[in-house]
């Protein structure tokens, strides 16, 4: 009987010291794999342990393509306490589910609304927070600055000012604009900037959602000022047969002057940095007020999760100014909080200012409407700079998905 009770005791205490250890685990799982991001968050992750002792760590990194495919799968099974994620539809798809945790009670004790104004929208449904933002970035037109001077070509502010600074160029033999669509993403920044300056924050967001047919005349508009610049040639030729990597060489062997990209592109500049320059997507319409797209990249709390408490714990530790002022350099990115400092760069400074004047900010066509509609959206924004002629059709299969995409939601 004796023994009995030392043995059950035995084991209560095994089970108590076991479930000690759980609670002061936090799994981790990011899509920050890349060699820069990877070193970048290895030393967050040293940081916040340094800061909470008794939280023990398990991170682990995944591949980008892998890490979308597998944490659909964790979610609904048995999930990380925190996943690396973007803001946007695609938070939306996880919270629409139940699958994301209401953080909105860090948002308030951190006092995030004021502390990132730009970025509560992309972070909110119903009126709740469902993640914390980490960085964004700017997109915009990278230039060599040597090309416009020596054919005496100033920054265009205008649409009309960008379109005679393309054909200026072509005649000097020079492709106006690099871009590589191999992989179709790339197109569909166009169509975003395109359909911002034209249309405004509010009827992109409304056709992201699927509110809006993409045969409306408005859309259309997008297309006939696309075309001012595929027909006469002013992007780069053979463009499908580069991915943007492949592409970006034409710019930095001055074969090319411009590049619509994201600021990740800087980091491949190499000694040709200094040669470059940076402006934002022209204005087509002066009454419509400038949008950005910002791809956001974000953290969050599976509602499956077990150590709820540690994992709010790095929310809030991620989302302070100082961790974001230092990430965000090591990065080469913007930090949403507003008291962060921004690290001292030719691109990251004009970005920083350009998104803090913005009155809206897009995450970029795959992240703000649904995957099917992405996918099918992307490949006809591709189809269309190589045979602009076929645009009926493509609206058509466009209207298509997106009337498919809408029923299966309802189900």
């Amino acid at each position: 009987m004796n023994l009995f009770s030392r043995a059950s005791w035995s084991l209560v205490l095994l089970g108590a010291f076991t479930s000690t250890l759980d609670a002061g685990t936090l799994i981790i799982n990011s899509n920050q794999s890349d060699p820069a991001p990877k070193a970048a968050f290895v030393e967050l992750i040293k940081k916040f342990e340094q800061e909470n002792p008794t939280i023990k760590v398990d991170y682990n990194e995944y591949d980008h393509e892998a890490y979308k495919t597998a944490l659909r799968n964790w979610l609904s099974t048995s999930p990380p306490d925190v996943v690396y994620w973007f803001a946007g539809n695609r938070m939306k798809e996880f919270v629409s589910r139940g699958l994301f945790e209401d953080v909105s009670d860090i948002w308030q004790q951190e006092k995030l609304s004021e502390a990132m104004p730009a970025v509560k929208d992309v972070m909110t449904v119903d009126n709740k927070q469902y993640g914390v933002p980490y960085t964004y970035y700017q997109w915009g037109i990278y230039y060599r600055k040597d090309l416009f001077e020596k054919n005496s070509v100033a920054v265009p502010k205008t649409w009309d000012e960008f379109v005679a600074a393309c054909k200026k160029l072509k005649a000097a033999g020079v492709s106006p604009i690099a871009i590589g669509t191999k992989f179709p993403w790339t197109a569909a920044g166009w169509f975003d900037y395109l359909n911002l300056r034209i249309n405004g924050f509010a009827f992109h967001q409304e056709l992201m959602e699927g509110k809006v047919p993409y045969s409306d005349p408005r859309v259309k508009q997008v297309f006939t000022r696309w075309r001012e610049l595929i027909e006469p040639g002013y992007f780069l030729a053979n463009h499908a047969s580069y991915s943007w990597q492949e592409a970006l060489p034409f710019v930095l062997n001055g074969k090319a002057a411009m590049y619509l990209i994201g600021n990740f592109a800087s980091a491949n500049f190499g000694d040709k940095k200094d040669l470059m320059g940076f402006f934002p997507f022209p204005i087509i319409d002066p009454k419509v007020e400038l949008a950005e797209d910002a791809p956001t990249d974000t953290v969050h709390i599976p509602s499956r999760a077990k150590n709820k408490a540690d994992a709010r714990k790095f929310l809030a530790f991620i989302s302070r100014p100082d961790v974001q002022t230092d990430l965000n350099a090591k990065l080469g990115q913007i930090p949403p909080h507003k008291d962060a400092k921004v690290k001292d760069d030719p691109f990251l400074t004009p970005g920083s200012m350009l998104l803090k004047q913005a009155k809206g900010t897009a995450q970029f066509f795959d992240r703000d409407t649904g995957p099917e509609m992405a996918k099918e959206g992307m490949k006809g924004f591709q189809e269309f700079m190589v045979k602009p002629e076929r645009l009926d059709k493509i609206l058509s299969t466009l209207d298509n998905v997106q009337k498919q995409q809408k029923q299966n939601q309802k189900r």
